[in-house]
């Protein structure tokens, strides 16, 4: 089989749909056919059959749906892995959930990509539910967040770093160094940044315990552009303790006391299992446990507003 024959399939198996498929990859839908047909023959399985409601695949044809992606990532891996070994560079590809990289993964990869001058660094933010499925497909090499919400044998997670997520409101706002309930909180506006749009991990924990409606929550490209407006006095905001330290301590920034309002957070580093791994992935696994991969990921706020991007965005550290 080859990687055309595997590109059709793939697309056939995300749209259902020859025609759709034909239309993605810019060509005939008799191509697509053709090399459907070609996959058929060499695997002696028919994967698919046309009916009312769509397709319907066999058992072969899900199992080659699975290793498809898997094997055209594999393949566009290598080509850059050969093109970096042949500039004499290795490339580590970061996932990350939001939080993460805003606030602390800034200071870590400039530390871990500075100790090797043949390494570069790749960041992208990703909802950590898709970490297994980015992992297993091999379009990354770790992920970093919180813990991704389903048990899975197949990777291998380590803890590195407990934080604290408080509430803080603005100087002026009315609700600044007061003990409220959730009754009151729940009237706030909460100007959230992007992690409160998943749906696991602290903050969207935060909002469900205290049962924040959602006409009530504005999401903001950034966590840091989310703490701007709180700083007018617009709302309050979940953050990160130590991202907020410098504002609290010049009061900028004013906590929000609270039976509810302090919750534990934990980051987990996730990786393919064993030899799997990168070597580059594994190394990293070790640092981020090290004082001065803590101390860097604790150092600063992170990223201003400017600089963070959607997950499309991708960042390169060498």
């Amino acid at each position: 089989m080859t990687p055309t024959q595997l590109r059709a399939f793939a697309a056939v198996v995300r749209l259902g749909s020859v025609k759709q498929a034909a239309a993605e990859l810019e060509v005939s839908e008799a191509a697509v056919s053709l090399h459907i047909g070609q996959l058929r023959k060499e695997l002696g399985d028919q994967l698919f059959r046309r009916t009312a409601s769509g397709l319907a695949f066999t058992p072969g044809g899900l199992r080659l749906a699975s290793r498809a992606g898997e094997m055209l990532s594999l393949q566009e891996r290598t080509i850059i892995e050969v093109g970096q070994a042949g500039k004499g560079r290795r490339l580590l590809r970061i996932a990350a959930s939001s939080l993460f990289a805003e606030h602390a993964a800034p200071g870590l990869i400039e530390l871990f990509a500075g100790r090797a001058a043949d390494l570069d660094v790749e960041l992208s933010v990703h909802d950590p539910r898709r970490f297994g499925t980015l992992l297993h497909s091999r379009a990354v090499d770790v992920a970093i967040g919180p813990h991704p919400g389903v048990l899975d044998d197949s990777l291998t997670c380590n803890a590195f770093l407990n934080y604290q997520m408080i509430v803080v409101s603005g100087p002026e706002h009315p609700l600044a160094g007061l003990d409220v309930g959730v009754g009151r909180l729940r009237e706030q506006t909460w100007l959230l940044g992007p992690s409160a749009a998943a749906n696991i991990g602290v903050v969207p924990t935060m909002l469900r315990r205290i049962n924040v409606p959602e006409e009530q929550q504005q999401i903001f490209q950034s966590h840091a552009a989310a703490l701007e407006e709180v700083k007018r006095n617009h709302g309050v905001a979940p953050t990160i303790s130590f991202a907020v330290a410098q504002d609290l301590a010049k009061g900028r920034l004013i906590r929000v006391a609270g039976p509810s309002l302090r919750f534990d957070g934990v980051w987990l580093t996730s990786t393919l299992p064993g030899r799997d791994a990168l070597p580059a992935a594994a190394e990293l696994v070790r640092f981020v446990t090290t004082p001065r991969a803590t101390q860097a990921m604790l150092r600063g706020p992170g990223v201003g507003a400017g600089r963070f991007r959607p997950s499309v965005h991708v960042t390169l550290w060498s």
